[in-house]
């Protein structure tokens, strides 16, 4: 569906603005854990008019813990290297590993042009990253990303289609991150973290309801449409990081940049036209 479809690329705009407030910040996991605390404070008066998640439960609890383990690998990679270089790595295994998740464990259904659209996103987010010097440790936490950005992708479109509604799951999912992620990077900081909420709170916020906006379209979009097409399209978030960077934090367009943008867009194409 055509609503799917735009819904995802409209999250992956906000998605790359939230990444780039975390990637700002001076402490990253006091920062995460002030982010996904503030989201689940939004979303709370929501709990009291939606439904319980039955049905959904399961699914809530592994979404749970691979957000942890995916957010201290996203801390971790952007405190060893440039987001510029961490970004590309773990969008671009994410649609790949996703798609196949979804055929394999729960037989969706992918066409041709689909195959060909998650190719493309993949391989244009890798080219944009190329290029650029990274080290072993930082490879693989940025990988590690990756994989769990797949493994959650796949849970949470499952789990929003069991639950009663897509609000129902979506309050459930930020809930259980603001307390449980939240609450584990906070302690895990100690007195490091109130040190941050003093200095950040405000960029904390911000990012939490946009967090919420992003996430949210993302998982009402999986509820309507089909998880390996959409898992690749939210990855054109990389092509909103690159205009943040040319236009907010002036960086330059390199020639590996700029190819790659141009296969994410011909991706991207390609996914909005199988949705038939």
């Amino acid at each position: 569906m055509q609503v799917a479809a735009l819904m995802i690329v409209a999250s992956g705009a906000a998605h790359a603005v939230v990444n780039a407030i975390l990637k700002s910040g001076r402490d990253k996991m006091s920062s995460r854990a002030l982010l996904d605390g503030f989201s689940a404070l939004l979303v709370f008066p929501a709990a009291f008019f939606m439904p319980l998640p039955h049905g959904a439960w399961g699914w809530l609890a592994a979404s749970g813990l691979t957000h942890l383990v995916y957010l201290t690998c996203l801390v971790k990679a952007f405190e060893s290297t440039d987001m510029s270089v961490a970004y590309p790595i773990m969008r671009g295994l994410a649609p790949v590993l996703a798609a196949a998740g979804a055929v394999l464990a729960f037989g969706e259904h992918i066409s041709p042009v689909t195959v060909l659209g998650v190719a493309l996103v993949s391989c244009g987010v890798v080219i944009v990253g190329a290029g650029r010097g990274v080290n072993r440790r930082s490879l693989l936490w940025a990988a590690g990303t990756g994989v769990t950005i797949a493994v959650y992708t796949v849970i949470d479109a499952q789990g929003v289609r069991a639950a009663p509604s897509a609000g129902s799951y979506i309050v459930w999912v930020f809930l259980l991150l603001g307390i449980g992620v939240g609450g584990v990077f906070a302690l895990w900081r100690g007195p490091a973290f109130l040190v941050a909420a003093r200095a950040e709170w405000r960029a904390g916020l911000t990012a939490g309801a946009l967090s919420i906006l992003t996430y949210g379209l993302a998982l009402w979009a999986y509820r309507l449409g089909d998880t390996p097409r959409l898992a690749a399209l939210r990855e054109t978030s990389i092509l909103f990081a690159l205009v943040i960077a040319v236009l907010v934090l002036k960086e330059p367009v390199t020639r590996a940049r700029a190819a790659g943008a141009a296969v994410i867009a011909a991706g991207a194409a390609a996914l909005l036209l199988s949705a038939g």
